[in-house]
């Protein structure tokens, strides 16, 4: 795990959108956060790469699903602050 656990929202957000332009293959600025990140081109493979991403960076398991229950950045993000937040 290389990310603090108290980690800021933005550093969060920041980090997902450049983890899903890396996927998808775009400029990170290109990344709207409130759009659903499968509009950008992200797959159930590149969404599972991204479930790897998060458990190596931040040291919580997610479930594979986590890309069809909070299908954006901002609100993939939320998620992980939550529980980032619970596990301090």
């Amino acid at each position: 795990m290389s990310a603090d656990p108290g980690a800021d929202p933005e550093a969060v957000r920041g980090w997902l959108t450049a983890r899903v332009a890396s996927y998808v293959a775009r400029p990170p600025e290109e990344i709207d956060p409130l759009v659903p990140i499968a509009r950008y081109g992200m797959d159930s493979v590149y969404s599972l790469g991204l479930c790897g991403d998060i458990e190596a960076e931040y040291g919580l398991e997610v479930e594979p699903t986590l890309t069809w229950e909070h299908p954006t950045v901002a609100a993939i993000a939320g998620h992980l602050l939550v529980r980032l937040s619970a596990s301090r």
